[in-house]
């Protein structure tokens, strides 16, 4: 009886950290929309219910502790246990780029460099998220191989982008008359906008992190970790 209790709870921490990546991915999805209408109210909400994801993220890291502490797992058992915390602690890191990206979209009013496909991005790094978290649900190993590959598609666009906005800077010529606060705006906006590139970079390294953790998790390889 004290075995298929254990198992429960194992299964029950599987499903529990799935239930997380759905509401992140979620949390994710809501804050590129933000970005895009710059929706005020849907913004907000992303700011707000950052803390849901918080208190989410302790009581499974409670889970993951008890499990350890009192059942004594090994191997493979360990293995998932310390998998899953890691890839709680990813998730919530994401959940709070995506809050980071609402913050950004309450700040902006407008586009200021529509060649920078921010969109775009977000939707490879929302996908790879989705696809990391189906990969630790099915233990898929080559999934695992093949969102990390995908990162430096990521990486690259990232790089394009950063650059076109430096260079773009770089090459704008401002009248001596032009005033500080147009300025000041103008900088406000750059640095916003290569925020944003830097966090949605950020967020493709969350879902190589989960493909790395199934991966070691289900083969106990760790050549993804590094």
């Amino acid at each position: 009886m004290a075995r298929k209790g254990y198992q429960q709870k194992l299964n029950e921490l599987r499903e529990d950290v799935l239930y997380m990546g759905e509401v992140v991915q979620e949390r994710l999805r809501m804050g590129l929309s933000a970005l895009e209408t710059k929706d005020e109210e849907l913004a907000e909400e992303v700011i707000v219910r950052d803390a849901e994801v918080n208190e989410m993220y302790l009581e499974l890291e409670r889970e993951c502790t008890d499990l350890i502490a009192l059942q004594q797992p090994v191997a493979g058992d360990l293995r998932f246990i310390a998998a899953s915390f890691k890839i709680i602690t990813d998730l919530e890191r994401i959940a709070d780029l995506a809050t980071n990206l609402g913050k950004y979209s309450k700040q902006a009013t407008k586009d200021v460099y529509p060649d920078v496909d921010v969109q775009g991005i977000g939707t490879i790094t929302l996908e790879m998220i989705e696809d990391a978290m189906a990969a630790y649900a099915a233990k898929d190993v080559s999934a695992c191989y093949e969102i990390a590959a995908r990162d430096d598609d990521v990486d690259e666009r990232c790089e394009r982008a950063s650059e076109i906005v430096v260079r773009d800077l770089i090459e704008t010529e401002l009248d001596d008359g032009v005033e500080d606060d147009r300025i000041e705006r103008m900088l406000q906006d750059v640095s916003r906008l290569l925020l944003t590139i830097r966090d949605l970079e950020r967020i493709g390294d969350h879902a190589v992190n989960i493909s790395a953790r199934t991966l070691y998790m289900v083969e106990n390889d760790d050549e993804l970790l590094f």
